[in-house]
């Protein structure tokens, strides 16, 4: 029996809550682990599951840009083109990016959330591309960086096309730290 993506969803987030409570190479400090009781999320949005066309056809595709990282080094990666949908009857266009040598599409992007229920630094989707071509954007598995639990992590930010005005609801929300003392990091 296929499990339903309302399933699929809760078994990946408990599999995230899992790894960043107990696995030893969590994103997150000795003291956020003490208390960690699971990530914040908003609730699954089933309008925000899309299969979209990949736009190959734009200015750029193809070639290889530098996304800037949170501590300020340049990482590769290479435009594969570019995905349009509504979010909330408001129209948005992202850049869907490969990551350079791996071939697995990357998804950076901020958007009305991000510094406030979502992480400043914006969030990543991993699309799939199915069989026919378009690409599997569900915003429910929008999930933070690294650089949103601790520091010393290096994470491509979202370029400036891939900065909406529009809020998406959908995926983890910000993480708030429990640790204080700046001297425990």
């Amino acid at each position: 029996m296929q499990p339903t993506s309302q399933s699929r969803l809760d078994a990946f987030r408990s599999h995230r809550d899992h790894f960043f409570a107990h696995d030893p190479d969590s994103p997150l400090d000795p003291a956020d682990r003490e208390g960690f009781a699971g990530l914040d999320y908003f609730p699954e949005r089933k309008d925000l599951v899309l299969e979209l066309p990949l736009d190959e056809s734009g200015p750029g595709v193809g070639e290889v840009v530098e996304l800037a990282t949170s501590d300020g080094e340049q990482r590769p990666f290479v435009r594969a083109g570019r995905v349009t949908f509504d979010v909330d009857g408001q129209p948005a266009t992202l850049t869907v990016f490969r990551e350079q040598g791996r071939g697995r599409f990357f998804l950076p992007f901020k958007d009305a959330t991000s510094g406030g229920e979502t992480y400043e630094g914006g969030r990543y989707l991993d699309p799939r591309a199915r069989p026919d071509g378009r690409l599997v954007v569900d915003l429910n598995y929008a999930y933070n960086p690294y650089c949103a639990y601790s520091d010393g992590w290096s994470c491509p930010t979202p370029p400036p096309e891939n900065v909406l005005g529009t809020r998406i609801e959908a995926g983890e929300k910000a993480f708030a730290r429990t640790a204080t003392d700046e001297s425990a990091r």
